[in-house]
């Protein structure tokens, strides 16, 4: 069991509680980012459906764990937001590279690219998006992702290396479309009421698996439609929740799952990671920073860009929104956005020295915020966005006295 998941004790409790029928009906994963908090819930979905015995091991090529291998099975469901693109990015690069050379790891890589894409598009079940406005514009877009994917699937021979490579980069185009387009940063209402009909639904053969990634982002309402459905589970569901923020959990939730926690790895365990995951023998960083790597700009240049942003502030002068926002590639995709704002929040922790400037800081967070509700929910272009925050910056720093310092 959990064989996949790489320098983590987490899957040794985890195999010992389910070998001995001691996993609870709700669970949470609480660690870092890149920790490999969905990876072992998916995992713990494919073991608790698995036909054989023993059960859930990584090889076993019984119909359960080969949906579940492939994201294809229908007794799982997947909520919650995730930075989706650059992972694709990776597995894409991967699995051209694999193909391009024959190599033997072949069809690792191709599960591995096949596998990101669905980790995005099984948020968009149409059960969860039923009732949502943009039901029909999602469809289209998950018909065009899973008939590209099509001819890069099992037991399909692929196609040669161009049309390989050419389809891969389509697919990326969509995932990117879809993500940044689509995927709410906070679980809808709606899709936690859709959720909890489904998991009512007595399957016809094994167990259902709800997996809800960053948990800790949910909406009051939201949370306590989901704990109505804990405090009254259905039979045979279980519920994995996920999150980086353990102490931002409602602590009634908290009281009715079990937390295995997940750790740090070490910069030793994490390139073990990208060796074994991503093939890659080179990079020396963290897997964030590796993945950082796929950004259409670098973290470097979206960091100068956001210095610039605020040292208009701090000096009192209109920087170029426009000239920022296509130099961010109009902060495409939004991981970007929230790389940029991140930024400025560094950049304003001298602030913190003073009553003055920590209370003026407190206030630029909610503004940082709004900018990118703004920008993620309610649609507002990001040269718009960034406009309105500026101006509210300037009446910020002036009602407390130029308390912005520019930042080198």
């Amino acid at each position: 069991m959990y064989e996949n998941l790489v320098n983590q004790e987490a899957g040794k409790l985890l195999a010992a509680d389910i070998r001995h029928n001691r996993l609870p009906g709700a669970i949470l994963f609480a660690g870092p980012e890149a920790s490999g908090k969905l990876t072992a819930a998916l995992e713990t979905a494919r073991i608790l459906s698995c036909h054989e015995k023993p059960q859930g091991k990584w090889i076993c090529e019984c119909p359960s764990c080969l949906q579940h291998k492939a994201l294809v099975c229908s007794n799982l469901m997947l909520l919650g937001p995730r930075d989706c693109s650059l992972e694709i990015s990776a597995a894409a690069k991967t699995f051209t590279e694999a193909h391009f050379i024959n190599a033997k790891f072949i069809d690792a890589a191709r599960y591995l690219f096949l596998r990101s894409v669905r980790k995005l598009t099984l948020r968009f079940n149409g059960i969860l998006w039923e009732g949502d406005s943009n039901l029909n514009k999602i469809g289209s877009i998950i018909e065009e992702i899973n008939e590209n994917l099509e001819q890069l699937d099992f037991p399909r021979e692929l196609p040669d290396n161009g049309t390989v490579k050419k389809l891969c980069e389509e697919i990326q185009k969509l995932c990117t479309k879809l993500e940044d387009d689509f995927l709410y940063d906070s679980i809808p209402i709606n899709q936690v009421r859709n959720m909890e009909g489904w998991a009512h639904i007595k399957s016809e053969e094994g167990r259902k698996t709800v997996i809800i990634e960053n948990a800790d982002r949910m909406q009051t309402s939201v949370r306590n439609a989901l704990l109505k459905i804990l405090e009254e589970p259905p039979e045979d569901v279980v519920f994995i929740l996920l999150t980086s923020k353990r102490n931002a959990i409602m602590q009634t939730i908290l009281s009715r799952v079990r937390t295995y926690n997940f750790t740090d790895r070490t910069g030793e365990q994490q390139r073990e990671v990208i060796q074994r995951v991503f093939h890659n023998d080179d990079f020396t960083g963290s897997l964030n920073d590796y993945l950082l790597t796929y950004l259409p700009v670098t973290p470097s240049e979206i960091k100068t860009q956001a210095r610039e942003f605020y040292n208009s502030i701090a000096r009192g002068e209109i920087c170029n929104i426009d000239e920022i926002v296509k130099k961010c590639e109009k902060f495409y995709p939004r991981i970007e956005l929230r790389l940029f704002l991140a930024n400025i929040a560094f950049f304003m922790r001298p602030m913190l020295n003073s009553q003055a400037g920590s209370e003026a800081a407190a206030q630029a967070m909610q503004l940082l915020r709004n900018c990118s509700d703004n920008i993620t929910l309610y649609n507002q272009s990001p040269a718009s966005a960034l406009e309105i925050l500026l101006r509210d910056m300037f009446a910020l720093n002036k009602s407390f006295g130029g308390v912005f310092c520019a930042a080198m």
